[in-house]
């Protein structure tokens, strides 16, 4: 009788525990992470790299960006766009590296972060309104003739959900893109089942809740509605699930994309890890892409 009774007691805790493990993971973790992500990343910046300069942008909806800019020496400039929670301090090595090979850079702080104005989503929902602010400034320089985009992590997801958006961009490369809303969590065929997606469908509840607005255009969508964009996607090689997401974009754009993951790199290392490689391809894609066509 004994026995059976510190069963049942040991049981019921053994319940208790798994309710309060579950709670955590599929409520309370997705508030906390959906609190977090509506918070401002705003923060100083250095000053620009030799050969930029400040510029001042403003989105449709209103929004103030603040951003470095370098005019070409080859006739195209590339929108370069931070990560999650970062500014255009930490992309300043690649904002060098296309300007040391004759590209224009305008490397933007996203909305909320940096120095710029406006609301915080560290998941990038708004982010398409800020690279068509980038866009229209691009267009409007008499020395840039043709657009593209470098993006790291958020930044790569901005770019290719603005894809279709924007058809003056002729060519993205995106490093570490992933997804950043349940309908891009879904892109990969294990991630569509209910209990599968429960905790980025809680996320995405969270973010509403907590004023960072709705979900943007799936990237998968805008990327197949882009159709003659071309794409360079970077995966770091010790990110499967980066390189999983990866193949299904350029799965879907067919013979518009190429995908190189990087070996021994984690989430975004691309450049630190491998830099003559990284370099290579990456300016070597925009040329093909951007100058080639223009004669250049």
């Amino acid at each position: 009788m004994l026995s059976r009774l510190r069963f049942r007691r040991l049981l019921r805790w053994a319940l208790i525990l798994l309710a309060l493990a579950l709670i955590a993971l599929y409520l309370a973790l997705p508030l906390v992470y959906g609190f977090y992500a509506t918070r401002s990343a705003r923060a100083a910046v250095g000053a620009p790299p030799s050969g930029f300069g400040a510029v001042s942008l403003t989105t449709d909806d209103g929004v103030p960006l603040a951003a470095w800019y370098a005019p070409p020496q080859n006739g195209a400039a590339i929108v370069l766009v931070h990560g999650s929670g970062d500014s255009r301090d930490d992309v300043r090595a690649h904002a060098e590296m296309l300007a040391r090979s004759g590209f224009g850079v305008l490397a933007l702080d996203l909305r909320g972060h940096g120095e710029s104005g406006g609301d915080a989503n560290r998941l990038g929902w708004q982010g398409s309104s800020d690279v068509g602010a980038a866009v229209r400034y691009l267009q409007s320089r008499g020395e840039v003739r043709a657009i593209g985009g470098l993006g790291l992590s958020v930044g790569g997801e901005i770019l290719l959900g603005a894809a279709s958006e924007y058809p003056a961009l002729r060519a993205l490369v995106s490093e570490g893109a992933t997804y950043r809303s349940l309908d891009e969590f879904k892109a990969l065929p294990e991630h569509r089942g209910f209990i599968n997606s429960l905790q980025i469908r809680m996320l995405s509840l969270a973010v509403m809740l907590f004023g960072g607005g709705r979900p943007p255009t799936p990237i998968l969508d805008s990327i197949m509605a882009a159709h003659d964009m071309r794409l360079l996607l970077i995966a770091a090689g010790n990110e499967s699930q980066e390189i999983a997401y990866n193949e299904a974009f350029a799965e879907a754009v067919a013979t518009r994309a190429e995908v190189w993951v990087v070996p021994g790199a984690g989430h975004t290392q691309g450049l630190s890890r491998s830099p003559e490689e990284y370099e290579r391809r990456v300016i070597g894609f925009l040329k093909e892409t951007l100058l080639d066509a223009h004669g250049d």
